[in-house]
């Protein structure tokens, strides 16, 4: 297959400017105006969630607005995903997702229709409800955000600060799905999966934490895999160096697909992880039980840079202590 078309360092720059990657930089700017200090909030901002200590449990609260883009090429999908992403944010730190609340702009009765339908069938498949929110059904444009609460005991949190030097990086992929016919930057399995399938899939990261499987995890977002990654090591204040000929994808030429276009991919049901040696026959049983691929794909350094190398050449993608990273939080040493 000709999937690496592009070289190294093509892919690199591809990822560095991609707009799921750029558009995550203005966060670090927001983070230092906002941030107050509580005594209940075990972590916040380059977290998945939040996590809020409630006796040995731990509340997990987490929101997330849909990209415009989406929106405009398909209300439905834009109205399933908001709630999609959602359930992986509790998902990626080991919680067991609760309930939803809900801020909805709409600009006309089609695309309130049509997202409606999408946060409902979405809300179904998962077992998560939808118990509020907010309604402005005047405005000029639609937009969709949604906010979740999850919970888990607190020892058992996954936290994408904790990657340790010599770990091994884990990709965790539901691969039996489809380039979205709306959105060529989506990878759909979860509405092609049953209800069991997915919610499978959702409580496997619950076990993981339970068993103290992995260092460190998060779901696969709108800056891909690679941008994904990076966002992890860029709290946890580490590089990685990356084989990309080990990164799992389903069959780039049946999809009309490159490689550097799928680690752009929001691939829907997937996690970045990173884990002991010992641990990663254990983590690839747990998810192949759920008809899910992973695959090691590097390992955890100190050096600081995310790396990525393609049988005899190599590129730098992102240099945490010069270009701020992905989220310009101003986290690594």
């Amino acid at each position: 297959m000709g999937e690496y078309t592009c070289s190294t360092e093509q892919i690199a720059q591809a990822v560095r400017t991609y707009d799921g990657v750029r558009r995550k930089s203005e966060i670090g700017a927001m983070v230092r105006d906002l941030q107050i200090d509580s005594q209940a909030v075990v972590a916040s901002f380059g977290e998945d969630a939040a996590v809020i200590k409630n006796g040995s449990d731990a509340l997990l609260l987490a929101a997330d607005g849909i990209w415009s883009k989406l929106m405009d090429a398909d209300p439905y999908w834009a109205g399933y995903c908001a709630v999609l992403v959602n359930i992986h944010d509790i998902a990626a730190m080991g919680g067991k997702p609760l309930a939803m609340v809900d801020v909805f702009s709409i600009s006309n009765d089609t695309i309130k229709k049509q997202v409606i339908a999408g946060m409902h069938d979405a809300s179904r498949q998962f077992g998560v409800p939808i118990v509020g929110g907010h309604l402005h059904p005047d405005t000029p444009y639609s937009v969709i955000d949604v906010a979740i609460l999850g919970i888990a005991p607190l020892d058992n949190i996954i936290y994408s600060n904790t990657a340790c030097s010599g770990d091994n990086v884990l990709i965790a992929i539901d691969l039996k799905g489809r380039v979205h016919p709306s959105c060529v930057l989506n990878w759909d399995s979860a509405t092609l999966r049953t209800a069991e399938e997915v919610r499978s899939q959702i409580r496997i990261m619950e076990e993981i934490g339970s068993r103290k499987l992995v260092t460190a995890g998060k779901d696969i977002s709108n800056p891909g895999i690679i941008g994904t990654l990076g966002m992890l090591l860029e709290v946890s204040g580490k590089g990685a160096d990356i084989d990309l000929t080990a990164v799992p994808h389903p069959d780039l030429d049946e999809y009309k697909i490159t490689f550097d276009h799928w680690l752009r991919m929001y691939p829907g049901m997937g996690f970045v992880l990173t884990a002991k040696r010992e641990h990663v026959g254990t983590i690839v049983s747990l998810f192949h039980q759920c008809d899910m691929t992973v695959c090691s794909i590097g390992t955890v350094n100190d050096s600081g840079e995310l790396r990525i190398h393609n049988n005899n050449s190599s590129a730098l993608v992102f240099d945490f202590s010069k270009n701020g990273g992905v989220m310009h939080l101003g986290t690594y040493p």
